[in-house]
């Protein structure tokens, strides 16, 4: 077979077809990168490193009772529901009793800055796109490229520039999970009706009053949606991490997997599962 299309390449007059280099450029792109812009990825590293330690000791210095106190009120305060606050209550008190509570918050504190920075950026970017369809359109490649990328190629990137640890980790989780906050802020701002924004405008709202009376609430259930998502995509990307040496659940995962150690695998899936489903209920939009 491999000789029948060498003729059939060479009756075109193509006897050898240069490989486009496309693993040479960008191993120069990253190479330049790394020779030129070091100080700026160290100061990166060095800055989200404080942050998520600091934030490890606001989670691990007070007696773990005291967090789930303060995650049964901030549920409370959410959802105004004793049931799902019993949820959370429970939740809390089987990873405690499964030893897993030092992981735990470890996960919570790589989900809680990714949130942030996926949120921040894609809100924005989601709303931008809605206003302007033709950026969307130019996104929207870029967008899939993302998502579809083996995220293990992030991982490389992130490692030569920025070492080991937390930090690569949630930059790889950050452009994973960046794409889902944008195309759902997108798809609500978008279907906003007609009918609402004309009346705003009869009304003489300007552009920035209509987005924050009138677009940004009804487009807030597919903003929250876009949250969850975030999360779980997060999740997802929990024992992924956990190869370039993130601390959190991915851990014992990845022992689990490495030692063939069933129990184990099973104990620690089982508490990213209970994590995922507290942070769905405590963040769920309530229907009115």
């Amino acid at each position: 077979m491999d000789s029948f299309f060498a003729s059939v390449l060479a009756f075109f007059g193509y006897e050898k077809i240069a490989k486009i280099p496309i693993g040479a450029m960008a191993k120069t792109v990253v190479d330049w990168l790394k020779l030129n812009l070091s100080w700026l990825f160290d100061a990166i590293s060095d800055a989200l490193s404080w942050l998520i330690n600091s934030t490890l000791e606001v989670l691990q210095y007070p007696h773990a009772l005291v967090v789930v106190a303060v995650f049964m009120a901030l549920t409370w305060w959410r959802q105004r529901s004793w049931q799902l606050c019993l949820l959370v209550l429970l939740g809390f008190l089987f990873i405690l009793n499964q030893g897993y509570w030092k992981e735990t918050t470890q996960t919570l504190v790589l989900l809680f800055y990714s949130c942030i920075t996926c949120m921040a950026i894609g809100v924005p970017v989601g709303i931008a796109c809605a206003h302007r369809p033709k950026l969307y359109a130019a996104l929207s490649p870029v967008l899939d490229l993302m998502q579809t990328l083996p995220t293990f190629v992030y991982l490389i990137p992130a490692v030569v520039f920025f070492g080991l640890g937390m930090v690569p980790g949630l930059l790889a989780t950050v452009v994973f999970v960046l794409p889902a906050p944008i195309r759902l802020t997108y798809l609500g701002v978008s279907s906003t009706p007609l009918a609402l924004t004309e009346a705003a405008t009869a009304f003489g709202a300007t552009p920035r009053q209509k987005l924050l009376k009138v677009e940004l609430p009804w487009a807030l259930p597919q903003i929250m949606v876009g949250l969850n998502q975030t999360i779980m995509l997060s999740l997802s990307m929990v024992v992924i991490a956990a190869m370039v040496g993130a601390n959190g659940l991915g851990i014992p995962v990845v022992r689990a997997l490495q030692q063939g150690n069933t129990a184990l695998g099973f104990e620690s899936g089982l508490i990213i599962v209970v994590v995922a489903v507290m942070l769905d209920r405590m963040l769920r939009v309530r229907r009115k």
